[in-house]
């Protein structure tokens, strides 16, 4: 007999994947805004950011239909950790930034995590 309730890791991978997506595709949409984030030592600009757009785009779509799940996440978290060294750390030391970087270091290390609980998850049976 199958349970009527409702299938909590499923909508939680759902409700984690899903804001990558929108993020990402903010990413088309705002260039301009992700630009002012940029530290001067990240090259490519406006191709970085739309490029960085696509990865959450397709990270998203890869975790919300259970296809690549691990890789997916774990691409994802070495991609978080790379925004929390390039961007949010430099921003630390900006007055005027310190305090909007501060909480975006602890979401992305929030979500990095959960990136990594979801890939040890589904990590494929070992035989």
């Amino acid at each position: 007999m199958k349970s009527s309730k409702p299938n909590l890791g499923t909508l939680g991978r759902i409700l984690f994947a899903l804001p990558f997506g929108i993020i990402g595709l903010n990413h088309f949409f705002m260039v301009d805004f992700f630009s002012g984030m940029l530290t001067s030592f990240i090259p490519g600009g406006g191709f970085t950011i739309l490029f960085t757009g696509f990865l959450l785009i397709a990270a998203s779509v890869s975790i919300m239909f259970k296809r690549y799940v691990t890789l997916s996440c774990l691409l994802l978290s070495i991609m978080l950790l790379i925004f929390i060294l390039t961007i949010h750390i430099p921003q630390l030391f900006d007055p005027l930034k310190a305090q909007i970087a501060f909480m975006q270091l602890l979401k992305d290390t929030a979500l990095m995590g959960g990136a990594l609980m979801i890939a040890h998850i589904y990590q494929p049976e070992k035989e």
